[in-house]
């Protein structure tokens, strides 16, 4: 079946580790289902897996993606939870957690075999390249704001790096949440596509904040950090779930962190009851991703392209 791969590790030049070509179908296994796939999604976690981040050499090849949506082996329409090994439906009941791709072969491709636990009910009203953008960007920032932050209607957020998956989700969920969402970015079109997306406010990064917040989502890191714990307000939550711009700050913070009592979480994906809550959400409201472009598979080399030079808002999704 045809695939985009991981062929090799490159630290300094991710993408020349990637491939386009052929890979073995997945094998029948019990206890796990595969999935024809219709629909997947970048995220950067792709780009750091062939970095070498949470995948070794041992592993490769390894088909990268972690989400996707498409059609099972009984002809229902299905989204696919992301983490394996979370509660040990479908693997051992001590397997640590993983993300497809880094234990598992990922959704590049024509198929992906994942535990049949992993497999949610595609609503009706989404798309498959709608459906696909959710398991990993999507999930971790409704996680971020709705579990980690814990902020509720009429609350407001900072959202920092207007343009990334998570961040533009987070606006979009924080909007339709009735959330007071500010956002900040360096570029003027992104600043101008987050009010889009109902940000009452964005601002170039770093600039100060008409009032301080009540949570901020955090995934840009050591570039944005110091200006993320001043917009708090005392008491309040800073969420981070990345660091794109590295993982050191070059000021810590600690004094007014504990001075102003201010929370300091940390936020990885979601779970499958949050996935399925958040798949519900979308249907309901009508909220749908920001896709910044659809592009067939054969064509993956461009959106991560796309991804690594940052040139995006929203989401790239490749179709089969």
């Amino acid at each position: 079946m045809f695939a985009a791969y991981a062929a090799r590790i490159d630290r300094d030049q991710p993408l020349n580790g990637l491939e386009l070509g052929e890979r073995p179908a997945p094998a029948d296994r019990p206890g796990w289902t595969t999935v024809n796939v219709k629909a997947a999604s970048l995220n950067h976690h792709d780009l750091w897996s062939l970095r070498g981040v949470g995948l070794g050499e041992e592993a490769l090849p390894m088909i990268l993606g972690c989400d996707a949506a498409g059609i099972d082996q009984n002809g229902n329409e299905v989204v696919l939870h992301s983490v394996i090994g979370e509660t040990g439906h479908g693997v051992g009941p001590r397997e640590r957690r993983s993300i497809l791709t880094e234990k598992y072969q990922g959704t590049f491709a024509e198929q992906v075999t994942v535990p049949e636990w992993n497999v949610l009910p595609k609503p009706k009203e989404l798309s498959f390249e709608e459906a696909a953008c959710l398991p990993t960007a999507w999930l971790t920032a409704y996680r971020m704001l709705f579990t980690n932050a814990g902020v509720r209607p009429g609350d407001s957020v900072l959202v920092q790096g207007a343009g990334g998956g998570v961040a533009t989700a987070a606006i979009a969920l924080g909007k339709a949440a009735g959330l007071r969402v500010f956002a900040t970015s360096r570029d003027e079109a992104k600043r101008k596509r987050a009010l889009e997306l109902g940000a009452v406010e964005a601002l170039e990064s770093g600039a100060r904040l008409p009032q301080r917040v009540d949570a901020v989502i955090e995934t840009v890191g050591a570039a944005t950090w110091s200006h993320s714990v001043k917009s708090l307000r005392p008491g309040g939550t800073l969420v981070i779930s990345g660091a794109t711009s590295g993982p050191n700050p070059p000021a810590a913070e600690l004094n007014r962190i504990f001075f102003l009592e201010l929370k300091v979480v940390g936020s990885t994906m979601g779970s499958k009851d949050e996935l399925e809550d958040l798949l519900s959400f979308c249907a309901a409201t009508g909220l749908r991703p920001v896709i910044d472009e659809v592009l067939p598979l054969d064509r993956a080399r461009e959106g991560f392209e796309k991804m690594a030079g940052g040139d995006l808002f929203g989401k790239v999704v490749l179709t089969v």
